[in-house]
């Protein structure tokens, strides 16, 4: 919760970077750290550290603050952390970052759990061909052919040991990769998030929500899953290696057959393999187009429903729809093709491995064929992986192709605003020969040539007709627009009201605060300066109301003043508000614009009024007085052809 406030903060400010500073132990909760963090050797190897948890969980159903904290090292906040600082050190920036590095960051910045499983791996993997090596002495035992005193009773304590082995060692292998698996994933979903707010408007434009919210749920979580294939190919190597040394060990150069055509059956996958990564690309495309759509009719849905176009796009939504199933059917076919292959592999295998003694006149005596049959069992699993693997393989590299060319999109740039700090300078903002432009590859300039002052205490309204760059220039103050060229020096923290109202889900309370401490005295106050007392007493329970999506259950004057609201509890120095007083009554513009006055902005300020014309220059600056008296001054021909077309509707 810790690290939202800092964010929140960081963004209310301004800052397109991410805080690191914030405390990640400092989390609302249960104070009690996991008792993995201390567990001794026994505890670890018996996994008894968490039967209290389970046992509280049999008790009653667990609640958030019944759930131990994390370690430092094993936060989110601290891989994430580490992760970017690798991947910095590496590429130099993120923008240059490619799949090839970033595969090698992730490697890097989990490496000390891959070594730890590949290490129990590899002792499950021995351990489990003891059974076989071993199975061809107890035939001879049974036998009556002894070689030393208490051989049966070292047999059987050999089997068990090995069994126990291989379960000890599979469990922590698994749960290991798991640990690995969910760290890739929170560092890839902090790192696309993170990228996800600092990305310039070209690249926005590129990039819906909805394309986003894949790359989080199912390129990251697939990055994830891969964990539990990553020791998968050279385990498989191992496995066919160990398999090969006691099937020579039992029926000699038979074994050779057997390695022919264990290769035969893997090579067969190679170019089901390639097909199967070309249709995953197209099923993540199509995926993209289909949440694409979606999103943009949830967004919608208010004019969708007047307009009743709802069959209209939902039959749109069922084409995209459609188009995907194709592609998938595609890869799904391939995927049973190479099952059906390899799950009969084991069968040829042994059937051409006992051909080949017949063949060449080896004898088949009991105990070799027991351990024969015991290692093309063990076999069976590398080979029944093996399509799993090269899916899941084919699967990750699309994944990781698809988050290394978005890490790789156009940030907004850091050095549009000079931020000064509180209190060095008198000047709140100045801006010198100005020139910013959405479009940098555009010879048109969204503003030219702007140059603007203004001190601390001073308020200044921006006047000018439709698309003259009213909300542009508030833009480009807060850093959202490309700067060509010129100056602009921000003295102070900042708080920016839209012209279209933002709202989180959640409580009224909740939005008012924004990460802040309550402080009971300025939030009535706040309240009161806003109007919205009135509004918290008709709901049900007041500003512990549940806002809904986007603010679906408030009007838009509700949106808009608890927007204000918002503003004000921050206490910043400079407030930009873009048209807040166009989804509010008269009467309530009024209150709202007396109480800003008296209650945050002072009693003595300063007035300025400046027009923007048409090209986005600044046209005229003075005060409001000045510029109406002079009758042919911008403002006053614009306030007087604003007023006679009111007049004119009124009358009509």
């Amino acid at each position: 919760m810790e690290n939202i406030a800092s964010l929140e903060e960081a963004l209310l400010n301004g800052d397109n970077s991410v805080s690191n500073s914030s405390d990640p132990s400092k989390t609302r909760g249960n104070e009690v750290l996991t008792c993995y963090s201390n567990a001794g050797f026994f505890s670890i190897l018996t996994f008894s550290w968490i039967s209290p948890l389970l046992s509280l969980g049999n008790e009653k159903t667990l609640d958030h603050e019944d759930l131990p904290l994390l370690v430092a090292d094993d936060t989110a906040h601290r891989a994430f952390t580490t992760f970017r600082n690798n991947l910095e050190s590496e590429c130099g920036s993120v923008k240059r970052v490619t799949t090839l590095k970033l595969v090698k960051v992730l490697i890097f910045s989990t490496w000390q759990g891959i070594l730890l499983s590949g290490l129990l791996a590899f002792l499950c993997t021995c351990a489990s061909y003891v059974a076989p090596y071993l199975i061809e002495i107890l035939v001879q035992y049974f036998n009556q052919e002894h070689e030393f005193k208490n051989e049966g009773y070292m047999l059987a304590m050999a089997f068990v040991a090995a069994k126990l082995v291989e379960c000890l060692s599979q469990r922590h292998w698994m749960f290991k990769l798991q640990q690995v698996g969910v760290r890739m994933k929170s560092m890839l979903v902090a790192m696309i998030y993170a990228k996800g707010l600092t990305l310039s408007c070209q690249s926005k434009e590129g990039y819906s929500s909805g394309e986003i919210i894949n790359l989080i749920t199912v390129d990251a979580g697939r990055v994830g899953q891969l964990c539990w294939y990553i020791h998968a190919p050279w385990i498989c190597v191992l496995q066919v290696a160990l398999a090969l040394l006691i099937l020579y060990r039992n029926v000699g150069v038979a074994s050779i057959a057997a390695f022919a055509a264990t290769v035969i059956v893997m090579v067969l996958n190679f170019p089901v393999a390639s097909l199967q990564e070309k249709f995953q690309g197209k099923i993540m495309e199509f995926k993209d187009k289909r949440m694409k759509a979606t999103s943009e009719i949830v967004k919608n849905m208010k004019i969708l429903k007047l307009q009743a176009w709802e069959m209209k796009f939902l039959s749109k939504i069922f084409q995209l729809r459609k188009t995907e199933e194709i592609w998938l059917k595609k890869f799904l076919v391939s995927t049973a093709t190479i099952t059906f292959l390899l799950f009969n592999a084991s069968t040829v295998i042994a059937v051409v491995t006992f051909s080949a003694c017949v063949l060449i006149g080896i004898p088949l005596e009991s105990g070799k064929v027991l351990s024969a049959l015991t290692t093309f069992e063990i076999l069976q699993m590398p080979i029944y992986s093996l399509p799993d693997t090269i899916s899941m393989i084919a699967q990750t590299k699309v994944s990781l192709d698809r988050i290394s060319s978005f890490l790789c999109l156009d940030d907004l740039q850091t050095d549009v605003v000079e931020k000064l700090p509180r209190g060095s300078s008198d000047k709140a903002i100045e801006l010198v020969d100005g020139n910013f432009s959405w479009e940098l590859s555009s010879l048109n300039t969204t503003l030219k040539n702007i140059n603007l002052t203004v001190f601390h205490g001073m308020r200044v309204a921006v006047c000018g007709t439709v698309g003259s760059g009213k909300s542009s220039l508030l833009s480009c103050i807060i850093g959202e627009i490309p700067k060509i060229s010129g100056t602009l020096k921000v003295c102070g923290s900042k708080a920016y009201v839209s012209q279209s109202p933002w709202i989180q889900s959640g409580t009224i309370e909740e939005n008012i605060l924004f990460g802040k401490e309550m402080d009971k005295e300025k939030y009535e106050k706040v309240l009161e300066a806003c109007s919205l007392t009135k509004d918290l007493e008709v709901l049900p329970f007041g500003d512990q109301t549940i806002i809904g999506e986007k603010g679906i259950n408030l009007s838009g004057g509700q949106k808009q003043r608890v927007q204000i609201a918002r503003a004000l509890y921050q206490d910043a120095d400079i407030y930009l508000f873009d048209d807040p007083f166009s989804a509010v009554d008269a009467h309530t513009g009024s209150h709202l614009f007396r109480a800003l006055d008296m209650c945050q902005l002072g009693d003595e300020v300063r007035k300025k009024e400046g027009k923007l014309d048409s090209i986005g220059l600044i046209e005229e600056y003075d005060s409001p007085k000045k510029l109406l008296k002079n009758k042919s001054s911008s403002l006053a021909q614009l306030v007087a052809e604003y007023t006679g077309r009111s007049n004119s509707g009124f009358g009509s």
